[in-house]
């Protein structure tokens, strides 16, 4: 099968690339901004250097700084609200993922009726949004080239994902320079989840030769520098090679997809609030020891990128050491190790793993077709 393979329409990247933007907001003849962030960012100072780029092209700009971590259905209705408030022609997601999300949200919302979750699912929304650029200013989601966006039905306690073309930027903008004050936890909550991204992907049923380039690339770069941006974050080589890395991971994310780890995380994320990142990186070397044989290959592959030694040893062992390299790295930049850690218990699994499976549009995009059993004992396995 033939799959498609899209990007945002206007991408850059690079140190200093947020000059940029003068020249897209001319482009795109906004008269006013609706700027949405979080006070994380604001208090960096990062809210006002956009916002002041923004203003000196002669364009209004209306702040919304109350993005919550792994935003709820309710967050977005809330900035939803003020952007109503206002009409803005114009929307700047700036932040982590969140805030990316919300503007994604906030953009479609605005041009079509309902709720988000009448949208959740695949390709759902009928209408474009209005144009928004998004700049992330941590390295590790890539919500800034996917189509997905990813919020808390508060209700079934459930994170859900939605996924269209609409979801795309219209720009995207990705500045190292602006990660070097993101604090180490998050370096690597987020960089674990551009690891994630790419490994899923790259071992997709979808993957083509084109999102391998993007994801195997990714692996390399994260697997370089995510240790060094975690440990001397103003160190600007590693944060560039995330942020590069980052991107990657996401083009490969948005055209290949995800599969298991994801599936897995969102009802840990819904019902016991555990961060996306965090998440993803403790599930993901447990999850890739049940998908390995899926493709030996691949798996042989992504330790050798991770920088793992593979010389003299057989297909089946090169490909056991990606998730050894995977375990050492998340152990080396502080990832919780065990889903106890955050509350879970024995009696947990059994629905969590119900709930996991029912995730059948990532359940489906994985390397091995996974049953309940097996993902129970994945998780009892991440437990404790």
């Amino acid at each position: 099968m033939v799959h498609p393979f899209s990007l945002p329409g206007v991408n850059y990247y690079g140190q200093g690339a947020i000059a940029n933007l003068s020249d897209e907001l001319k482009e795109h003849g906004a008269s006013k901004v609706f700027l949405v962030s979080d006070s994380g960012v604001a208090s960096a100072g990062l809210v006002e250097q956009v916002s002041d780029l923004v203003k000196a092209n002669g364009l209004e700009v209306i702040q919304y700084l109350d993005v919550k971590p792994e935003p709820t259905v309710k967050d977005l209705e809330t900035c939803l609200d003020v952007f109503n408030g206002n009409r803005c022609d114009l929307i700047i997601g700036l932040g982590g993922g969140s805030p990316l999300d919300v503007a994604k949200g906030v953009s479609v919302l605005a041009t079509n009726e309902g709720s988000i979750l009448d949208y959740a699912g695949v390709n759902l929304i009928p209408k474009q949004g209005i144009p928004k650029f998004l700049i992330p200013t941590t390295s590790g989601t890539g919500a800034e080239v996917t189509k997905n966006a990813i919020f808390t039905d508060e209700k079934e306690k459930l994170k859900k994902g939605v996924v269209s073309k609409y979801l795309l930027p219209d720009v995207a903008i990705v500045d190292s320079e602006l990660t070097l004050s993101v604090p180490p936890a998050v370096t690597a909550a987020t960089g674990m989840d551009a690891l994630t991204h790419a490994i899923e992907s790259y071992t997709s049923p979808k993957a083509t030769i084109q999102t391998d380039l993007y994801a195997l690339k990714a692996i390399e770069l994260i697997s370089a520098s995510l240790r060094r941006a975690v440990s001397f974050g103003s160190d600007k080589e590693a944060r560039e090679k995330m942020a590069l890395g980052s991107v990657f991971a996401g083009i490969s994310l948005a055209n290949a997809g995800v599969g298991a780890v994801h599936a897995c995380a969102y009802p840990l994320g819904g019902k016991f609030g555990t961060g996306h990142g965090v998440t993803n990186a403790l599930l993901l070397p447990y999850i890739m020891e049940y998908n390995l044989i899926g493709d030996l290959q691949k798996f042989a592959n992504i330790a050798r990128a991770m920088g793992e030694v593979t010389e003299m040893l057989s297909l089946r062992e090169q490909a056991e050491l990606a998730s050894k390299a995977v375990f050492s790295l998340s152990r080396d930049i502080g990832i919780p190790q065990k889903l106890s850690e955050f509350g879970v218990k024995k009696e947990d699994i059994p629905g969590l793993a119900e709930a996991s499976v029912q995730v059948t549009r990532l359940m489906d995009n994985n390397p091995k077709k996974l049953t309940l059993e097996e993902v129970q004992e994945c998780l009892y396995k991440a437990l404790d």
